[in-house]
């Protein structure tokens, strides 16, 4: 268990202890997120703020007034100066407890999120080329390159099975991604090369990337390690995390010319418009529109 999710639980259980009504609530919240199939990040998010707003104001989060909530979040952002991550997980997850308990006119009434219009951070294909070699360990450079290769998560790459990699069809099988969705991605011919060697040299058990301990996945903090660690190495300045590998695979595949609804699939968007943001940040070279009647004769376009 991270530091944080020990921190997560304590909290819980401090509110549970003193804050009347909350152990039962919370055991309700808790079955809904469940039934929901929630991931267990939302949760955790979820909780610690209800436990820490309910430990602010002895008192569970729905017998709390909208005009309370307000002053409260006011209180945490301008003289507390928390993070606006802390103030969208406290808004989240006070909508999701209120619709728990049947409020929806209170979750309707919290504060409107602002969706941030920012383009992601894309490593051009020399940069790319650069972080991959950094390491020292085979290991870590097959860390990163299955990471690019694929436009995985870094949930997705730190729980891959073995037995998800297929060679044969040079695909890979994520299973149950975000959302709790299967999909099939591409495996790189330059992984496969390297699948059998990698396999003799880490001896993996179930996990392709397994930390410490044989037959469990790497930590989360592990493999942010692995890209922190060669970056350092490198001369990219850039604000580099693993998930800027899923940004460039996305990128680098629309300027090779794939179409946008084939990089959804692969990416396992469910809208497309979380796709088409590469579009603003794609390099691609505009062609003149010409009649399909010249295409079918092989006419020059002039």
């Amino acid at each position: 268990m991270s530091n944080y999710q020990k921190t997560y639980v304590t909290i819980v259980k401090q509110a549970k202890a003193k804050v009347i009504g909350f152990s039962a609530s919370y055991s309700k919240f808790i079955e809904r997120v469940t039934l929901d199939q929630c991931s267990e990040g939302l949760a955790t998010n979820y909780s610690r703020s209800i436990a820490n707003i309910a430990l602010d104001f002895n008192r569970v989060p729905h017998e709390i007034s909208v005009e309370e909530i307000n002053t409260y979040l006011y209180h945490k952002i301008v003289d507390e100066k928390l993070s606006v991550s802390y103030f969208k997980q406290a808004v989240w997850g006070l909508r999701y407890w209120f619709r728990v308990f049947g409020m929806e006119e209170k979750a309707i009434a919290m504060p409107k999120i602002k969706k941030q219009e920012t383009l992601p951070v894309v490593l051009s294909r020399e940069e790319c080329k650069e972080l991959f070699k950094a390491p020292a360990l085979f290991k870590h450079r097959y860390i990163l390159t299955f990471a690019y290769g694929g436009g995985l998560r870094l949930n997705e790459l730190r729980l891959l099975k073995i037995a998800d990699v297929d060679l044969d069809r040079k695909q890979i099988h994520i299973r149950l991604g975000k959302g709790k969705k299967d999909r099939y991605v591409v495996l790189s011919n330059l992984l496969i090369r390297k699948f059998e060697l990698y396999l003799n040299e880490i001896n993996p058990k179930v996990y392709l990337f397994e930390g410490n301990t044989p037959g469990e996945p790497m930590g989360t903090r592990s493999m942010q390690y692995v890209i922190n660690e060669a970056l350092q190495k490198t001369n990219i300045r850039k604000a580099v995390t693993m998930h800027t590998l899923r940004h460039s695979f996305a990128t680098h595949l629309l300027e090779d010319g794939i179409d946008i609804h084939s990089i959804q699939r692969l990416l396992g968007h469910t809208d497309i418009r979380t796709t088409i943001i590469y579009l603003h940040i794609a390099q691609i070279k505009t062609r003149l529109a010409h009649s399909p009647l010249d295409s079918l004769y092989n006419i020059p376009h002039e």
